[in-house]
């Protein structure tokens, strides 16, 4: 998938660094890669939504993503690389299918979670004997990568917020949490595909998709032998807590057109502000406006924002 991201019709935020009451907004991928060698973190842009990331071999700038985000330290981050290539360095025992997705589908929004190796610190893992991994599709993101690393890059918002898919949701929601001394929001534009990354469990046979996202089982059911599983047992994955990527406002689920429409009397009956999201006939384009939509909606303080449900395929 093609990085999107247009400077000429997506104009970057400059914040003065010397300001010390703002986070530097920057297009400047020098200045991100000198802010986490530095020990300092990085709201990153990627194809899928910002994250908040940090150099994976520094344990204090790790730590300090739980605490901004204010994230239980048992809930496992996502290593974030530059090339498939340096695949080996953080996980042993890749099994035939992780490859082949690999090599099929990244850079791009897929998560693999596979077996660690010993580079890989607890705290990354939550313990665990796993650890989830994917390439970014996302020119500047690359660029920061290959010169600090590999790094972890959970969404950089509020624990159970709404995922930023924007450098201004990043800075509206956790631009306080952040030190002007060190950290740094790396503007790449909007993301060009707007939701998380699919995180498929390939320790597991056959191999589960633990989280839906920005590739689809129908993709990688073409690409393996057998499709993958349903998740089954304990959360093991970003994403597959009971709430989560939540706005402010009340989410409605409606089936139909029709169903919203009438939901939608109700909720206006009920004196409650409302809007609604049908934007079923275009798939790609309801994940890429999903999250913009409803930080908007919030913005406005809208009571209730109604959803239509998009097909269970594709």
């Amino acid at each position: 998938m093609a990085d999107h991201d247009d400077p000429a019709v997506t104009p970057r935020s400059q914040v003065a660094p010397t300001d010390p009451t703002h986070v530097p907004v920057t297009d400047d991928c020098e200045q991100a890669a000198a802010s986490l060698l530095s020990g300092g973190l990085v709201a990153l842009p990627t194809e899928t939504v910002y994250g908040l990331a940090a150099r994976a071999e520094d344990p204090e700038a790790v730590a300090r993503v739980y605490r901004v985000k204010d994230r239980p330290r048992d809930h496992p981050l996502i290593l974030h690389l530059a090339d498939r290539r340096d695949l080996d360095l953080w996980a042993v025992d890749i099994p035939d299918e992780a490859k082949r997705l690999a090599a099929a589908l990244w850079p791009g929004p897929l998560t693999l979670l596979l077996r660690r190796s010993g580079r890989v610190s607890d705290i990354i893992t939550g313990g665990r004997d796993t650890v989830a991994v994917r390439v970014p599709d996302h020119r500047l993101a690359q660029q920061v990568i290959r010169a600090v690393g590999a790094v972890v890059a959970p969404s950089a918002n509020r624990f159970g917020r709404l995922s930023p898919t924007s450098a201004e949701h990043v800075s509206r929601d956790i631009g306080t949490l952040l030190d002007p001394r060190r950290d740094v929001i790396l503007d790449g534009g909007s993301c060009s595909v707007g939701v998380e990354s699919t995180i498929v469990d390939c320790t597991r046979q056959p191999i589960e998709i633990l989280r839906p996202g920005g590739v689809s089982a129908e993709r990688i059911t073409e690409l393996l032998d057998q499709g993958p599983a349903p998740a089954t047992g304990p959360s093991r994955a970003s994403g597959m807590l009971s709430a989560h990527y939540a706005p402010r406002a009340r989410v409605l689920v409606a089936r139909t057109s029709d169903d919203a429409r009438a939901l939608a009397e109700r909720c206006r009956a009920e004196g409650r502000t409302v809007e609604t999201i049908d934007l079923t006939d275009d798939l790609d384009r309801y994940a890429h406006d999903l999250y913009a939509l409803l930080h908007a909606a919030d913005q406005r303080a809208v009571d209730s924002v109604i959803a239509v449900l998009p097909p269970q395929s594709g």
